[in-house]
């Protein structure tokens, strides 16, 4: 029964548990991301190059020709696929912006909060500090 204790203590550490919410938020939002770059950021941007499309660059390591990836790899074809990579790191450093501009985002609200002033006393504080010095100073 010790271990399980043990275990338990440990997993439920407050760490442990913010750990685990954003790997679980980060993965929701990888997949936002991904969405994003596929469906909505890639499109256009083949689209403006002339309908390329990186997925489908590959280099044929077979002796055989094949018109598209997915034909090759059907087939069971050997084949070096740097179109796939090229998306790979696209989505990369798509999504390393967008963490950059929310982490950007997050420090400037930071630095908001802050540079605000510490709100002023009421007079019932104001009142109570000069009761408490009084008594220091023994002039009460």
């Amino acid at each position: 029964m010790g271990m399980v204790k043990e275990f338990k203590e440990f997993a439920m550490r407050g760490n442990v548990v913010d750990m685990a919410v954003g790997i679980i938020i980060g993965a929701a939002f990888g997949k936002i991301v991904s969405s994003l770059v596929s469906d909505v950021i890639l499109p256009p941007i083949g689209k403006l190059a002339g309908g390329l499309d990186f997925s489908n660059w590959f280099f044929n390591l077979s002796d055989k020709s094949y018109a598209t990836l997915a034909e090759a790899q059907k087939a069971g074809a050997a084949t070096l696929n740097y179109g796939v990579f090229l998306n790979a790191v696209i989505n990369f450093l798509i999504v390393a912006f967008a963490i950059f501009l929310l982490v950007k985002g997050v420090n400037a609200l930071k630095r908001q909060e802050e540079a605000k002033p510490a709100p002023a006393p009421s007079d019932e504080v104001k009142l109570l500090t000069e009761i408490r010095d009084a008594l220091k100073s023994g002039r009460a």
